[in-house]
């Protein structure tokens, strides 16, 4: 098949005193000039969930030329703001067919709490959607299902993870993609890839990691995943080979001179 292009950003959090508005207006255009089939946001688009905030988060996501799938994050889920995504951002969960390639989304945030999860009772829906003919199969959360290096103590991740993963393994999918922890990172899990984004916009760093964000080539049974730095170049993150799971994956330079 031809390549699919896929921006993954992550972690606006508009209205934080972190939110970089010229990082912001940045990524966006650099994601015009990149062109890509889809842009997936994977939450956090404010930082307390209020309508304001979701106003401006919007503004930027309406000048986002190529199609956009969000997820909202827990940041969002704050003092009822899935109520301001619902109506202003669009529906929390979103399947998409392009070109081959299944993408399915789905909310795991809570209401007012740090940690999320997706649910045994959606489980059944993911089975349904990844049953259906694709030749590459992407699910997208906000929170990660795997410790991310470089974050402390682990306390808020998907407390559904391991069976969430058993699921996703078992329907054969071949991409994670999700945010929270504002670190870029890679994981191999089997034949499973997990592709966690940093915060495209807000100054709320680990350490000497930076602003950046994913750009996903899907090619004929090849994935490349680099980071891109607003203002600056990108660099390889992992290159894997869905067939085989076979892959090389490079270390995030920012990380390790912060070590």
């Amino acid at each position: 098949m031809a390549e699919l292009t896929i921006a993954h950003i992550s972690d606006i959090h508009a209205g934080s005193p972190y939110f970089v508005p010229s990082m912001m207006d940045r990524v966006v255009v650099e994601l015009n000039e990149l062109r890509p089939d889809v842009v997936l946001c994977t939450g956090d688009l404010t930082e307390m969930g209020f309508r304001p905030d979701y106003v401006t988060a919007k503004e930027y996501l309406d000048r986002i030329e190529a199609p956009c799938v969000v997820v909202p994050g827990n940041h969002d889920a704050r003092n009822v703001g899935y109520v301001h995504f619902e109506e202003l951002i669009g529906p929390r969960w979103q399947t998409l067919s392009l070109a081959g390639v299944k993408i399915v989304a789905l909310d795991s945030s809570e209401p007012d709490l740090d940690y999320g999860q997706i649910g045994r009772a959606n489980y059944g829906f993911l089975r349904e959607e990844f049953v259906q003919p694709a030749s590459f199969r992407i699910f997208m959360l906000h929170h990660h299902v795997l410790p991310i290096p470089g974050t402390g103590r682990e306390r808020s991740m998907a407390l559904d993870a391991g069976d969430l993963l058993e699921v996703l393994q078992e329907c054969n999918v071949n991409l994670v993609l999700s945010g929270h922890k504002h670190v870029p990172y890679a994981w191999r899990l089997e034949r499973l890839f997990v592709i966690n984004a940093g915060t495209c916009s807000s100054l709320r760093l680990r350490g000497n990691t930076r602003s950046c964000y994913n750009v996903v080539r899907i090619g004929d049974d090849r994935v490349r995943v680099a980071r891109k730095y607003p203002f600056h170049g990108e660099e390889e993150l992992i290159d894997f080979v869905p067939s085989t799971a076979a892959f090389d994956k490079y270390i995030c330079r920012t990380m390790e001179e912060g070590a």
